[in-house]
């Protein structure tokens, strides 16, 4: 006997339930990294002006070199998820396993650099001769940690590929009492100062990777995948994350444009740009976690070969793009009375912040498409369509940016340019999920 087709709404809802589950706890460990850099702001923010000066201008560093390798989690999420969704959970933790072993290479390089060219980048970065040492200093220390950054990177885009975003949540909570518990204990208790600030980061780190590697090792002890690097598995995740590499780094080219030109306004939009950016940046996490639901869901199913049932997540996660979309927009406006006094006192900067506010604010469903549909073609291992797609969107917004401060128009001028931008992001992006070029079914693509 035939089984009758489920029900449209009941596939909705099994869709809803899903979204929800992987979505929630990735919103949980996303704004749980970004609290690392505020716990150390604000016990560093004690020992002095020159110390969180140098804090600033390391972490700004170090979180860059991180956010170009965040690839590791995307590519590994959709390898992962693929060979979940077609049964074959050693072939997934192997796969895992290329992964984070690429990460460690990564890692260890970058130590390779950083040590030696400390003092050089932190100069590059204007700092002052005050707060240079204790930059350099932090910058020296924190590196050590970085490998141990790329494997959490990795390690959880396996768990995520896994379709277990709780570990991540939890992990990251952990991480980050451990960063404040070893951070005043090192800076004041042991008298350490920043570099004791420094070494909390690192410990704390170094625990997270330990705890995520407990997890990976023993699921692969558990299905039998090896633990060995596989050179051909390296260089394959390697091949995978270039486009990524290159989709991250136009990205980043976008947002140091935006703000180098928010410096050229004046004190005031710089200021009121910093603000700006800071809350859009808050309001993406929320955006992220359901493109991080929708890399994990998206794999699986083209793994198991389920070309409709990918296509019907994949609009199912834009409805819900646009609607969180439209929420943010509505309590951004609805807050923004109470919302820029928290940041300035300043009337000038606040004057400058309200009208590129309320431009945030109605760009959020856009913003929603676009994070769902990156979401989606990552994870169906579109890579290369999305690096071409981040380099058209920079060709774009690049000549608009840089003609803003000899045209005029101020900061929210600026912010339209990246209204701009993420329209053209989403228009890239509708046009590749509408052709279903992107829809390639099996184990790997």
């Amino acid at each position: 006997m035939t089984q009758a087709p489920a029900h449209p709404r009941s596939v909705r809802r099994r869709h809803d339930r899903e979204i929800v589950a992987l979505a929630v706890p990735a919103f949980g460990a996303l704004v749980a990294e970004p609290l690392f850099v505020m716990a150390d702001s604000a016990i560093v923010g004690h020992l002095g002006t020159a110390q969180l000066a140098g804090l600033g201008i390391a972490s700004a560093l170090l979180m860059t070199a991180v956010s170009v390798f965040v690839f590791l989690a995307y590519a590994t999420t959709a390898a992962v998820a693929r060979r979940v969704g077609a049964g074959d959970l050693p072939s997934a933790i192997r796969q895992g396993m290329d992964g984070i072993w690429l990460a460690l290479l990564l890692g260890t390089a970058v130590i390779a650099v950083v040590l030696p060219t400390a003092p050089f980048l932190v100069d590059l970065f204007g700092a002052s001769d005050t707060a240079a040492p204790y930059a350099t200093t932090y910058l020296r220390i924190s590196a050590l940690g970085i490998p141990a950054m790329l494997v959490v990177l990795a390690a959880t885009g396996v768990l995520r590929g896994l379709q277990n975003t709780r570990t991540p949540l939890y992990v990251a909570i952990a991480g980050f009492v451990a960063n404040a518990v070893l951070n005043v204990a090192l800076v004041y208790g042991a008298g350490l100062g920043i570099a004791g600030s420094a070494w909390g980061t690192v410990i704390a780190q170094c625990g997270m990777a330990a705890v995520y590697l407990g997890v990976v090792i023993r699921g692969a002890r558990r299905h039998g995948a090896s633990l060995r690097p596989d050179a051909a598995g390296i260089r394959a995740s390697a091949q995978a994350g270039v486009p990524l590499l290159v989709r991250t780094l136009s990205l980043r080219a976008i947002l140091m444009i935006t703000t180098a030109m928010a410096a050229r306004l004046g004190d005031a939009d710089i200021a009121a740009h910093q603000i700006i950016l800071s809350l859009w940046s808050l309001l993406a996490f929320a955006l992220d976690a359901i493109a991080i639901a929708g890399q994990a869901i998206i794999g699986r199913h083209l793994g198991a070969g389920d070309a409709r049932g990918a296509r019907d997540v994949c609009r199912r996660m834009v409805e819900w793009g646009i609607a969180v979309g439209i929420a943010l927009g509505v309590l951004v406006v609805l807050s923004r009375p109470a919302l820029l006094p928290l940041f300035t006192g300043d009337s000038s900067v606040r004057e400058a912040a309200l009208p590129a506010l309320v431009i945030v604010a109605l760009t959020q469903p856009i913003c929603g498409v676009v994070f769902v549909l990156d979401g989606v073609l990552m994870g169906a291992g579109d890579g290369p369509y999305l690096a071409w797609a981040m380099l058209l969107t920079l060709a774009v917004f690049a000549p608009v940016a840089l003609l803003i401060p000899t045209l005029g128009g101020g900061l929210t001028a600026l912010w339209a340019a990246m209204t701009l931008m993420m329209t053209v992001r989403m228009l890239t992006l509708w046009l590749r999920t509408r052709s279903g070029r992107w829809v390639v079914t099996g184990a790997s693509r």
